[in-house]
């Protein structure tokens, strides 16, 4: 018997009304039921706005990623529009803007409240990609803080040796929690597969966001924009670029990948592996 809200479309979630969020939901949404979330509730009632103008089905459910409560009721309310085929967390936060505590209660715990609030929720086809980054490629954790990253139960991620020895270092908690979040997908791809459903990540480098736009800004050497330059991209990515590998990674190109990450970085993590002159 289908719920009086179901249409027969399929359900697409996409957390973060920011610049990657938005860009996915309209890469994504077309003939979807959208149910996008945002912790900033004037953030998310003007996307909703917009989105609605320009023809989407969509809905805004104010959460906070942080909250297990908040994200198990976005899910409540996702599996009450229908089948929830596509789900792409952007929310996060960057080490410009929040604390190294924040960092770990949006980038790491957050991801870990989405990933359990919906795998109850996924079916045959169901897609999750959560948004990582580059930079967890490069977190100096070990294999035994690994497999802990992987497999605690959520409710004890911030208690980790590994979390807790990084204190109020902001950019070691960002390096950390998205690391934690390719090894947390890796390790969930066993439940996702035996429910028929798949799950990735993908971890842009540069973005032009208003999250990447504050690192920038940050950064008064300008290092950021001269690896772009040094790895030859020259140029930052865009909204729409993580979009369209949101696409396939949610698509039926890619039935046969899961539990990877796929680097979407103008080729930035690659010159650092090879060719960046280290001190």
């Amino acid at each position: 018997m289908r719920n009086r809200r179901d249409d027969g479309r399929d359900v697409l979630v996409v957390t973060g009304a920011g610049g990657m969020g938005t860009a996915v939901a309209r890469r994504l949404g077309s003939g979807r039921k959208l149910v996008l979330a945002d912790a900033s509730r004037g953030q998310l009632d003007r996307v909703v706005e917009e989105l609605s103008a320009a023809g989407f089905t969509v809905r805004g459910v104010p959460t906070d990623v942080s909250d297990r409560a908040s994200v198990e009721a976005l899910a409540e309310v996702a599996a009450g529009e229908g089948r929830v085929t596509a789900v792409v967390h952007t929310a996060g936060v960057a080490a410009a803007t929040a604390s190294a505590r924040t960092i770990f209660e949006v980038d790491l715990l957050g991801t870990a409240h989405v990933i359990d609030a919906f795998e109850p929720l996924a079916g045959h086809g169901t897609s999750m990609v959560c948004v990582s980054s580059m930079a967890g490629h490069y977190a100096p954790v070990d294999r035994e803080h690994e497999r802990a990253l992987a497999t605690a139960p959520t409710d004890e991620l911030l208690g980790l040796d590994c979390v807790r020895a990084v204190g109020d270092d902001a950019q070691a908690a960002y390096m950390l929690s998205k690391r934690a979040n390719h090894v947390r997908v890796q390790a969930a791809a066993l439940a996702w597969n035996q429910r028929g459903a798949r799950i990735n990540t993908i971890s842009p480098g540069v973005v032009a966001t208003a999250m990447s736009q504050a690192e920038i800004d940050s950064d008064p050497d300008g290092r950021m924009m001269k690896m772009l330059d040094a790895c030859g991209a020259g140029r930052a990515g865009t909204p729409e670029e993580i979009a369209e590998a949101a696409a396939f990674l949610t698509g039926p190109h890619s039935l046969f990948v899961t539990g990877t990450d796929l680097l979407v970085d103008g080729g930035q993590a690659a010159w650092i592996r090879w060719h960046m002159r280290h001190p």
